[in-house]
């Protein structure tokens, strides 16, 4: 027999009472593999199996029936009684036996107590309807409070990713402004410096009295290529010193 030992005899021999009412008994799983190898599990013989566990009260009026060689089920004699009983209310041969307990009052009217189960030929005392849902919200609660816990852990690394992010780009930003207003005004000088040295463009020559188609062009021609060659002067003046202060930079690197 593998089983939750079953109560201690009193001083006389005689089976002691199960536990008294109330008793948590959920966590019990009873199984008598020598009887199940010895009879058929079905809803005739049930009973007398679930009889040999701790589950079952011999002062119930299924006993009562046993002791006169009555059927412990039989509904005809268990509906003339007051007290405590069995009822078989689920059957699923050779598996599944769902054994109901409750108090009988009159012949129409009784109050459920508690229910139990022999599945594959262990016997389980089913946990309260308000046991389970107090098992399933205390579950969903951890695992909410656990699901909050992480996004919390996330948003604060988000949080302080964004916060560095703006500080580094608006660090790089301030400093990239401050080369360009450098670099703007260094340029600016340098111009300065060349139209002090080269000097403006030359004005275009005055011709008197009126001139041809060709001569017009001609006049524009070269007034185009004046102010070109101005222009060429002042990029190649303005490319020299640029070349002469980058060497004079590296000079002074070296």
């Amino acid at each position: 027999m593998s089983a939750t030992p079953l109560p201690s005899s009193g001083p006389d021999g005689a089976v002691a009472l199960p536990p008294p009412p109330g008793t948590d008994m959920t966590g019990i799983c009873f199984r008598d593999q020598l009887w199940l190898d010895t009879y058929p599990l079905d809803r005739n013989l049930v009973f007398d199996y679930f009889a040999l566990s701790p589950f079952y009260d011999i002062t119930c009026n299924n006993e009562s029936l046993r002791s006169r060689q009555i059927h412990p089920l039989d509904m005809s004699h268990l509906t003339k009684m007051t007290g405590m009983e069995y009822l078989l209310s689920e059957v699923m041969e050779p598996h599944l036996f769902v054994i109901r307990k409750q108090k009988r009052e009159s012949p129409e009217k009784s109050s459920p107590m508690l229910a139990y189960y022999i599945l594959d030929g262990s016997i389980y005392q089913a946990p309260q309807l308000c046991n389970v849902f107090a098992s399933r919200i205390s579950r969903a609660m951890h695992h909410i409070s656990k699901a909050f816990t992480i996004a919390c852990s996330k948003l604060e690394k988000i949080g302080n990713a964004e916060t560095e992010s703006d500080a580094v780009a608006s660090e790089s930003k301030t400093q990239k402004e401050a080369i360009d207003l450098k670099e703007l005004k260094r340029i600016d000088h340098i111009l300065s410096s060349l139209k002090r040295k080269i000097g403006a463009a030359p004005p275009p020559p005055h011709i008197p009295g009126a001139m041809s188609h060709h001569q017009q062009n001609k006049r524009k021609h070269r007034m185009m290529w004046q102010h070109q060659r101005h222009h060429l002067n002042l990029t190649l003046s303005l490319i020299k010193v640029l070349l002469k202060d980058q060497d004079s930079n590296e000079r002074f690197v070296a």
